[in-house]
C-alpha cells in the first residue's frame, strides 16, 4: 500500500457533513506533520471518477486552501460542502468544533486494516 493509499483510507471514512484538516488526516494516516503530503495526494484524486471525498479536507484554520493549481476547485469545494449542509461564515470558516471530524480510533484502525496495514500504537490527537 503506497502512502497515498493510507491517505485516501482515511478520507474515505469522513461522512457527509463533517470536514478534517490536512493535519488530522495525516496523523491518523501515521504521517505526522505531513499535511501537505495529504494536499499532494488529494490534488491527484479524480473528480469525476474516484470515490474519494476530497472535498471533505480543509485547512486548519477551517477555510479551503486555494491555489492557482487548483483551476477553480477550490470554488466547487465550497458548493459542494455547502450542499452537504457545511455552513461558512462571513469570513469563509468552518467552524470546526462543529463539523470537524471526530472518528473513534476502532473506525480508523478497521480503515487502516481494510487496505492491508496495521495500526500501531496510539492514535494520538485529532487536532
Amino acid at each position: 500500500m503506497t502512502t497515498y493509499d493510507r491517505i485516501y483510507a482515511i478520507v474515505r471514512q469522513i461522512p457527509p457533513g463533517q470536514v478534517a484538516t490536512y493535519g488530522q488526516v495525516a496523523e491518523l494516516a501515521g504521517l505526522i506533520g505531513k499535511p501537505r503530503l495529504v494536499g499532494y495526494a488529494l490534488y491527484r484524486v479524480d473528480m469525476a471518477d474516484d470515490d474519494i471525498p476530497w472535498q471533505r479536507v480543509i485547512n486548519a484554520k477551517g477555510e479551503v486552501s486555494h491555489s492557482v493549481l487548483r483551476n477553480g476547485t477550490d470554488y466547487l469545494q465550497r458548493a459542494i460542502l455547502e450542499e452537504e449542509g457545511i455552513e461558512f461564515n462571513a469570513k469563509g470558516r468552518v467552524d470546526l468544533k462543529r463539523y470537524r471530524w471526530q472518528p473513534s480510533v476502532e473506525l480508523i484502525e478497521q480503515a487502516m486494516e481494510g487496505m492491508g496495514v496495521g495500526v500501531d500504537g496510539e492514535m494520538g490527537s485529532l487536532s
